[in-house]
């Protein structure tokens, strides 16, 4: 399966997901991988979705390394990096997708908060990362959740990451990793994996802590008139 935007790993919309009695609405709420590589196509067809605002979830390590592509594209970008420390730090500790989600959630709950409320700021709207798929995954998940979307959906919008990244870059990556932590276990997970029952454990977790990924928002801060109209904005 080819991304939507050239260039860009992951790319896809999160339109069509079963929302009880509705469906996410298309040309809404995007996710993918970073746009480092974003040829002139991709940029042609980021230009045809109109996206008004990239919220971009790395840090300043990864800005520098691998600077988004966007030309003269009318975006505003808010960057709201996930990680407390560098990626390469969780590949040091080699710490499990459960526990690499945990720290997503528990130490940067104030930042989720701001991501979906930049998902209320302005749409169409595209969340990214380096892959696209953990904190890209995590927020998304918490997102379309909170909004009254499937939980099987959910994670099945999750767990579709790991079938479109390339064999040849999951290669490559491993390698890389390898060549500094030769004894890490959680390696090929953390690099290539997005499997559906860490997504459930996750978002059951938020139902036996806080009610809900809804609760999880409420209780860091969004107010029930901005959860009622992350529901209007991503359900039709």
């Amino acid at each position: 399966m080819t991304s939507l935007v050239s260039g860009a790993a992951n790319f896809r919309d999160v339109g069509g997901l079963p929302a009880g009695d509705g469906r996410t609405r298309a040309g809404v709420l995007f996710r993918s991988g970073n746009l480092v590589a974003v040829d002139d196509d991709g940029i042609d067809t980021l230009r045809s979705l109109r996206i008004r605002r990239v919220i971009d979830l790395r840090d300043e390590t990864e800005l520098a390394h691998a600077p988004s592509r966007f030309d003269d594209l009318p975006v505003e970008v808010q960057h709201e990096p996930l990680f407390l420390g560098s990626v390469d730090s969780f590949f040091a500790r080699d710490v499990t997708l459960d526990e690499l989600y945990a720290a997503i959630v528990d130490e940067s709950a104030d930042r989720v908060v701001a991501v979906v409320r930049g998902i209320l700021s302005a749409q169409p709207v595209l969340v990214h990362c380096t892959v696209g798929k953990d904190r890209t995954g995590v927020t998304v998940a918490i997102a379309l959740a909170a909004a009254g979307v499937d939980r099987e959906a959910v994670v099945a919008d999750y767990a579709r990451t790991e079938a479109l990244l390339p064999p040849e870059r999951n290669a490559a990556v491993l390698r890389a990793i390898r060549a500094f932590h030769p004894e890490n276990v959680n390696a090929e997970a953390l690099a290539t994996r997005s499997p559906a029952p860490v997504m459930r454990a996750l978002l059951a977790r938020l139902d036996r802590e806080y009610g809900s990924p809804a609760g999880y928002l409420r209780t860091h801060g969004m107010s029930d008139d901005e959860l009622r109209r992350l529901r209007e904005v991503l359900i039709d």
